[in-house]
């Protein structure tokens, strides 16, 4: 479980943390008071409350890891990551021929060992560092349809606590496959039999639909990182190779050559959280039904088969649809024809794993509609939360949500709490909603006494995907907010 205050990232133009609070009151009638922790950031996307106290961010266009302080707000930098990188900071960077453009993400996902102080000053980072080029001549990725290449690393720094800096980094992996789309990009310290590893969720690169329609999805070949759930060792092993030392010995798919692959039949996973003995994730659906996932060793997820639950609903369809007409296929895109998801789960047979929750099914004729009017060059819209991570509540300081678990939506701009059943392994009622805004709510941190939840709010307020173009006011951009419950409201 990542610790921390539970951030609500509040979009309010100009605001800044001398903001006097807020009451909100949520649809169980709990009071909360919300306040501004900190603004002007770029694209805060992980938030982790640390053992010091302090909320440890990432900014993915900053490329840049900070330490906040989340009583007044006081940021201090602990590494600059802008010269790692070969192509333009995002404000230069150009999606066309003169110009490399940007990847979907940038610096993402964050985790803290365990024993950060006390012993193991360890601090795991992950980003995309390196543009490849594009499927066709050119640099630029627009209308091509085959896909933008690049790399993605993982590095574990060594946290100086007397410099309060990072230092000595270490390369884990630094040629992960990473997209204009769908990168994933979380990352995740959980144990296994007593053993800290690191978890990284990796998405399948947009492979199939808009402008990567022509790219191919490897979410179910397991020689592949694209579409994975990956493991590596927290400390490097005694293997002479010095990849293969980062790579469990016992990794499910080790046959052949060492493999990083737990999981497979991802499509895009933002949220990985470990709490009650489980790994939660959650994964952004292609027309909603956006999944809750417990991540179970070797298991496959199903996609490009199976969407959300195998209940039939894109039998006949694809996983997605690209407007290319030189593509492949009646959905003109790589992604297979799903014939029949009840055969597909049946074909991958035990390892099949549906999801604990899916947000939210949509009926097969819907989505034939959305389709054809992909297929027309219309941006069709769709219900779906767009989940970007996930965390668990286990608190008691707040009555009703203990076992919870909260998740926050890059499209709805709420905070989903789901309550887990007696077992944790699968979801009682449905979806209560906390904190709506227009927002793009990128992730949140609960903190050690459970009274605060923080949130924090992407600087832009549209996405790179299927919404492309459709911006709207937002109050405050790259924030991070805090909600604090308030012991009295009804209950």
């Amino acid at each position: 479980m990542k610790t921390g205050y539970l951030v609500l990232a509040l979009l309010i133009m100009g605001c800044g943390n001398d903001k006097a609070p807020e009451t909100i009151t949520g649809p169980k009638g709990e009071i909360f008071t919300r306040r501004v922790v900190a603004n002007q950031l770029s694209d805060p996307w992980e938030i982790t409350y640390g053992p010091d106290n302090h909320l440890w961010v990432t900014e993915a266009k900053g490329y840049r890891v900070s330490k906040i302080n989340p009583i007044d707000g006081s940021k201090k930098v602990l590494l600059d990551l802008n010269g790692l990188k070969n192509f333009d900071r995002y404000d230069k960077a150009k999606d066309g021929k003169d110009g490399k453009p940007w990847p979907q993400g940038g610096l993402m996902g964050l985790a803290l060992h365990a024993q950060l102080l006390a012993g193991k000053p360890y601090v795991y980072l992950a980003y995309v560092h390196h543009f490849a080029g594009a499927a066709k001549e050119g640099n630029g990725c627009e209308d091509l349809f085959g896909g933008c290449f690049y790399k993605a690393r993982i590095v574990r720094y060594t946290y100086d606590s007397k410099l309060d800096s990072l230092v000595q980094p270490e390369i884990i992996s630094d040629t992960l496959p990473a997209s204009s789309d769908h990168n994933g990009g979380r990352l995740l310290m959980a144990t296994v039999d007593d053993k800290p590893y690191l978890f990284y969720a990796i998405g399948e690169m947009g492979a199939g639909q808009f402008d990567n329609g022509g790219r191919t999805n490897h979410a179910q070949n397991t020689g592949s990182y694209e579409g994975k759930i990956l493991r590596f060792n927290a400390e490097p092993d005694a293997d002479p190779n010095p990849y293969d030392k980062w790579i469990p010995n016992d990794n499910p798919f080790n046959a052949r050559v060492q493999n990083a692959v737990w999981t497979t039949g991802h499509r895009n996973p933002q949220g990985l959280a470990f709490a009650l003995g489980k790994i939660y994730s959650t994964e952004h659906g292609p027309y909603s039904d956006d999944e809750v996932n417990i991540i179970e060793r070797a298991s496959n997820y199903g996609h490009p088969l199976i969407e959300g639950l195998s209940d039939g609903n894109y039998n006949g369809l694809a996983a997605g649809a690209s407007d290319h007409k030189e593509l492949p296929g009646i959905w003109h895109t790589t992604y297979p024809l799903i014939t029949s998801e009840q055969a597909n789960a049946s074909a991958i047979g035990a390892s099949y794993r549906n999801p604990v929750k899916s947000l939210y099914p949509t009926p097969h004729s819907e989505l034939q509609n959305i389709l054809n009017k992909t297929l027309e060059g219309d941006r069709a819209e769709w219900i779906s939360e767009a989940p970007s991570s996930i965390d668990v509540y286990t608190s008691s300081a707040i009555p009703g949500w203990k076992n919870s678990l909260l998740i926050p939506a890059l499209k709805t701009g709420q905070l989903v709490r789901l309550q887990l059943n007696a077992a944790n392994d699968g979801i009682m009622g449905d979806t209560i909603n906390y904190f709506k805004d227009v927002a793009r709510y990128r992730d949140l941190a609960i903190s050690p006494d459970g009274r605060n939840i923080y949130l924090s709010v992407d600087s832009s307020s549209k996405s790179s995907g299927p919404t492309e173009g459709k911006s709207k006011k937002s109050f405050c951009r790259g924030c991070i907010v805090a909600f604090t419950y308030e012991p009295g409201g009804k209950q």
